[in-house]
């Protein structure tokens, strides 16, 4: 069975070259982003995240809402374990399919067909995988010759669209979510959507950050209202 589960989770992150005596107070509640405060060392330091404490299991589409520095990507990437908490734990269960930044680890100098085959390789693929993954995302993509050409000589729509079909060539039981994906022009974004639709079906648990009431409605059965790295509402 896939979860995650969530303990007194916290995340600071300190800023070096500015003393805290340069503040008025020695922690300030901001409008947005979240709490300024000083480290030992009497450093400047942001509490990105704040004591989370919470559970996901099989089923579960969560869709994480607030404004803008409220905590919701922040969240995401300490699920993807782009982060380490400072303080808490985090326990998962399950594979993982991360869509935050697509197109990160795109080699400009590499064929799209050689960034195919090393992501394949970085995800611990035999060579009959990544041969399939290969012929996956090229008829996916429908980039023509210029899969075998430099991702340099790419436009940003033909980039979106490998890194895409990358992103979404392997089902996993977790998927995390910054925002709903759209690529391409609108006959192709429907082709995405199907695609993006597949993997959801398939994924166990779903974790979307967006700022649209619609996708929440549709989409997700749980919310969570973030505000300065804290929860403070659950539905």
């Amino acid at each position: 069975m896939s979860y995650i589960k969530v303990k007194n989770l916290s995340l600071d992150f300190s800023i070096y070259g500015y003393s805290s005596k340069s503040l008025k107070k020695t922690t300030v509640n901001l409008m947005t982003g979240g709490l300024l405060g000083e480290d030992e060392g009497k450093h400047v330091k942001v509490r990105a995240l704040d004591n989370l404490n919470f559970n996901l299991f099989e089923g579960d589409r969560l869709a994480l809402i607030g404004h803008n520095g409220s905590g919701k990507c922040t969240l995401l990437r300490v699920l993807a374990g782009t982060y380490w908490p400072t303080e808490g734990d985090i326990l998962i269960k399950g594979s993982i399919a991360s869509m935050l930044s697509i197109t990160i680890g795109i080699d400009g100098e590499a064929t799209g067909i050689e960034n195919i085959r090393t992501r394949g390789l970085l995800m611990g693929l035999s060579k009959i995988q990544i041969t399939r993954l290969i012929d996956d995302v090229t008829e996916f993509s429908e980039l023509g010759n210029f899969i075998h050409m430099p991702m340099r000589t790419y436009s940003t729509g033909m980039t979106m669209r490998l890194a895409f079909g990358i992103a979404t060539s392997i089902p996993a039981d977790i998927v995390l979510m910054d925002e709903w994906l759209s690529v391409g022009d609108e006959n192709f974004s429907k082709k995405a959507e199907l695609r993006l639709k597949k993997i959801l079906n398939h994924a166990k648990i779903f974790v979307l950050a967006t700022h649209s009431s619609g996708l929440v409605e549709s989409v997700c059965n749980k919310v969570f209202h973030m505000e300065h790295g804290k929860i403070i509402n659950i539905n």
